[in-house]
């Protein structure tokens, strides 16, 4: 398995713990969204898994590797994954999925004497399932491990945090960034390249996400009205122009990430008075972001809204 850019400090901890007598059971992996928190949480559990002599599946296809899902948002959406098309999912991990994995936990592991699990992300359990989890965080079986990954620890219970040990992974530096996206998208023109690796902070996933949906447009738009502000709508209008009429959920996640980004970049060389409409700004964007699927706005609507949100904070 291919080793992932960066991150030299968490693989020196994991690698110092993977050698020594007592392993902990139970990891959080934390860190920004799209840093390589679940690429780290597949190359370790097939570390860990690994048996001298034994050939070992891919990580996704390894009966001691469980992984519980996303399932389907919808009846409508079942029938799609039944079919082999493309489909929508929930915006959480259900308690089912636990108790699917728990199951599994009472037998013993296939090819060896150890299994992982990979939650993916763990600050997306529903709480009926996050109080599932502890209950085999507290009695683990023998040879199981577990390692959830976080991208707002703080979501996390702390009875969660408790009994865990935490791996932080902080932002890769503009050239690793750069070199991810020269592998994954080589045929990136420079400009795009460049905006997406200011967009990112740090965060391949986001680059990718950048270049994928092609937020380049809707990029420069939420720098101006972060900036001029929009007394007479006219930037928002494009806004909501430039996203779509039906956008897919990625590219409105990734456009949520975006606008939390571009107030981030900006909040350094602004006034106090100023950082204080940021900081408000980005709050309502975090509140907007999880009622957006709850809600199911209109796409228009909701870059509406956010647009409203960006040019809040220009004070203009």
């Amino acid at each position: 398995m291919t080793r992932l850019l960066g991150h030299d400090a968490p693989w020196r901890e994991w690698h110092a713990a993977l050698g020594s007598a007592r392993m902990h059971h139970a990891w959080i992996l934390a860190g920004p969204q799209g840093v390589g928190k679940g690429s780290f949480a597949r190359i370790a559990a097939a570390e860990l898994v690994a048996e001298p002599g034994v050939a070992q599946p891919p990580v996704e296809a390894h009966p001691d590797i469980l992984i519980p899902e996303y399932p389907p948002a919808t009846k409508e959406d079942e029938k799609k994954r039944e079919a082999g098309e493309d489909y929508n999912r929930k915006r959480s991990i259900p308690i089912d999925e636990i108790r699917r994995m728990q199951h599994r936990l009472n037998t013993r592991p296939t090819l060896g004497n150890r299994r992982v699990v990979i939650l993916d992300t763990a600050d997306d359990l529903e709480k009926n399932a996050v109080n599932a989890l502890l209950k085999s965080l507290e009695e683990p079986p023998a040879g199981t491990y577990f390692l959830l990954v976080a991208h707002r620890i703080g979501r996390l219970l702390p009875t969660i945090r408790s009994r865990c040990r935490i791996l932080r992974f902080a932002p890769l530096e503009d050239g690793q960034v750069d070199l991810v996206l020269s592998r994954a998208a080589p045929h990136t023109n420079a400009a795009t390249r460049a905006a997406a690796i200011a967009a990112a902070q740090g965060s391949p996933g986001v680059a990718l996400e950048f270049v994928e949906e092609d937020l380049a447009p809707v990029h420069a738009l939420m720098q101006r009205l972060a900036v001029e502000g929009d007394p007479d709508l006219a930037l928002r209008g494009a806004l909501a122009t430039v996203m779509g009429t039906r956008p897919s959920r990625a590219r409105v996640q990734a456009a949520f990430e975006l606008a939390r980004a571009v107030l981030a970049d900006n909040l350094r060389a602004a006034s106090p008075e100023r950082q204080a409409r940021m900081i408000e700004a980005h709050a309502a964007l975090v509140r907007l972001g999880a009622e957006a699927p709850i809600f199911n706005y209109e796409p228009p609507m909701l870059a509406m809204e956010m647009g409203a949100l960006l040019a809040s904070a220009s004070g203009r």
